[in-house]
């Protein structure tokens, strides 16, 4: 069996989670549906098992049946605080639903309004349907109990009992409960259940890559990681006999879990209820279901979707979306990225360029997973926009190297640098591909043939790529030095005018510019841009391209190999001489400053004894950082330990690198 695993990505999504077939999500009603035309019965009310042959859409919205009232003091045009509303007036609670939340159109033109007011309207008929359909199964089950007649004082002690526990779990469980009208003046409501996550969770299904089910074929198993997992959700009605006689009606519905699992569940809560009979168990039943229904499923170490495709027996209280991984794995991973970023965007972040702490909403978070602060992320690209080195664009990461997408670097910049940015990554392509040449008369990038000749579409000028003269098959090109000698002794004619006078000018400047330059200049092996090297090894790379090559031989590398392989040396043997004269007149200047510790047993100046081999080294200015002359260890002038790494050692939370003392 072959095994995959899959990464998650970062993107933030709507809590509305749409699948492929389009719409909103509406699985109670798609398994009514199903389960009216697979069971024979003559009840046009009862919901049964669901089929397992099509695919079921988003369960976390379609299971919020008919439209919650709004609250009393959110309006239109307000997001509702999330966390758990109190309820001054306890009796207000029985014909009040609790407000989930609402859009803010008010920065919207016109036509969004509409837009969002028709989406309004269908997903209120939406709710009404599956109100309906979640209601038929409750009254179903309602209707196979015969509830006790009680005493009319035994009906007010219940509805009392019933409206402090749901005021609690109110308080407790806050935008995740929603409280539904009445229905035959029995409680009505629902709470989505967050299964508790100490660590993530490890997802893994079976693939069938056969096309053709019928055939058999090898297994392929795919895996992920999952910190967060969709919600158990929970509907109940509660009877009048509740919690004195009878337990609440209720459904569970998931929407990536196995219906005999479900039905496991419902199983355990019935369970809880017979080990407590006449008392309030809701929020033993919750509590149950978000820290114990993993590890009563045996998913401690590894959650399976599935098994797909298999006819099972379930309650008829269970409600399972799971038909295909195609869904199922979309849909969890949608859902563990949404509440990934949210956590991110509520948490508080250091920035590890400028060691400050904030809110995760003041970071930018690259697709590499790496994030940096806004203002210094900002000033980043800025930079690089304004020296127009934009293919150095990348994560600030100097071990990731990921390029920052446009989208980001759209939200950084302003229009006029992000048009800029544009302007020069078209640039910096063309000049990077070999076949592209520009036109000698009007600057228009041409596609060079196989005969290094071109023509511009622009001006329709056929010329040859290597001396930007006209086209001239069969004549070899006239040399720079040819060239340069013509156009000087044209400047001494009487007959050249003055504005022909003027460009050749400027042509005789340029050749004469690019000959000084080429010597002491190599070119790009891949852009064959001019680059000078002033100090340092033989290993150069081009700002333009980005392309590493040997200064000495011109070739393109990649990395240090080819200086191993003896043809080439890495540093030059003059460079080499003079950093050894260097190192010789520090280390004498450093033995004389130790012979005059050693006589004086005092510092002539500023300096500490190197904490691993105990010579004395200066300090040079106000840099706390000091390297040893006699051992070349770096070591820090406050505390005196040795610096392996200076940017752990020195900072916000460690020595200061910069002292006047």
């Amino acid at each position: 069996m072959r095994r995959a695993h899959g990464g998650s990505g970062g993107r933030n999504h709507d809590r509305r989670y749409v699948r492929r077939g389009g719409g909103i999500a509406n699985p109670v009603k798609d398994q009514s549906e199903l389960d009216h035309k697979q069971e024979d019965t003559t009840s046009t009310d009862r919901s049964t098992s669901p089929s397992t042959s099509q695919p079921l859409q988003n369960l976390d919205h379609t299971t919020k049946p008919s439209k919650p009232h709004r609250s009393p003091r959110s309006r239109r045009g307000r997001v509702s605080n999330s966390k758990p509303r109190p309820v001054e007036n306890p009796n207000s609670i029985k014909d009040e639903k609790i407000h989930l939340s609402s859009v803010d159109h008010s920065n919207c033109e016109e036509s969004d309004v509409n837009r969002g007011e028709s989406e309004e309207l269908a997903d209120a008929n939406e709710y009404e349907t599956n109100e309906d359909i979640m209601l038929t199964i409750l009254n179903d089950l309602r209707s196979s109990v015969s509830e006790p007649e009680l005493t009319e004082e035994q009906l007010k002690m219940n509805d009392q009992l019933q409206e402090d526990e749901i005021l609690a779990l109110g308080y407790i469980y806050g935008g995740n409960m929603f409280i539904f009208d009445r229905h035959k003046d029995m409680r009505y409501f629902q709470v989505h259940v967050n299964v508790e996550a100490t660590n993530e969770y490890t997802i893994s299904t079976k693939l069938n890559l056969q096309a053709d089910s019928s055939k058999e074929s090898e297994d392929f198993l795919y895996s992920f990681k999952a910190q967060h997992l969709p919600p158990i959700v929970l509907t109940c009605l509660l009877p009048s006999a509740y919690p004195s006689h009878l337990p609440p009606y209720f459904l569970i519905s998931v929407q990536w879990m196995n219906p005999d699992k479900i039905s496991s569940l419902c199983s355990m809560l019935d369970s809880i209820w017979s080990e407590q009979p006449g008392q309030e168990v809701l929020y033993q039943w919750m509590d149950w279901l978000q820290n114990s229904s993993i590890s009563h499923l045996g998913f401690d170490d590894e959650i399976v979707l599935g098994p797909y495709g298999v006819t099972c027996s379930r309650d008829k209280r269970a409600v399972s979306g799971s038909r295909s991984p195609d869904s199922d794995i979309p849909y969890i991973r949608s859902y563990d990225d949404e509440k990934r970023h949210d956590s991110f965007l509520q948490s508080l972040h250091e920035c590890c360029i400028c060691f400050s702490e904030s809110a995760g909403i003041d970071f930018v978070k690259l697709p590499c997973e790496h994030f940096f602060c806004m203002k210094c992320m900002k000033t980043y690209t800025d930079i690089h926009v304004s020296e127009g080195t934009v293919n150095k664009l990348k994560c600030p990461d100097s071990k990731c190297g990921e390029v920052v997408p446009p989208g980001i670097l759209k939200r950084l910049l302003g229009d006029e640098a992000f048009e800029r940015w544009e302007t020069l990554m078209l640039q910096k392509t063309l000049e990077s591909m070999t076949d592209v040449a520009y036109c000698p008369r009007c600057e228009t990038p041409c596609i060079e043939d196989e005969e290094q000749l071109a023509l511009c579409f622009k001006c329709h000028f056929s010329f040859c790529t290597l001396c930007k003269e006209k086209r001239h098959v069969g004549v070899a090109c006239m040399s720079p030095e040819l060239r340069l000698q013509i156009l000087q002794e044209r400047q001494s004619s009487s007959r050249l005018g003055e504005e022909q006078r003027r460009k050749e000018k400027e042509m005789i400047n340029e050749i004469m510019s690019v000959k000084v330059i080429m010597k002491c200049a190599k070119q790009c092996p891949s852009c064959k841009i001019a680059i000078s090297r002033t100090g340092g090894c033989n290993k150069m790379v081009c700002n333009n391209c980005g392309q590493y090559f040997c200064y000495r031989c011109n070739k393109a590398i990649s990395g240090y190999e080819h200086f191993r392989e003896g043809t080439c040396d890495l540093f030059p043997q003059e460079e080499m001489q003079e950093w050894n004269e260097r190192m010789n007149e520090r280390q004498f200047v450093g033995q004389i400053q130790a012979q005059m510790y050693a006589q004086n047993g005092q510092f002539p100046q500023r300096g500490q004894l190197c904490p691993n081999c105990r010579q004395f080294n200066a300090k040079a200015g106000n840099n706390n950082h000091l390297f040893c002359w006699a051992c070349q260890a770096h070591f820090c002038y406050l505390c005196k330990k040795v610096v392996k790494k200076s940017v752990q050692h020195y900072g916000p939370k460690g020595c200061k690198q910069h002292t006047d003392g």
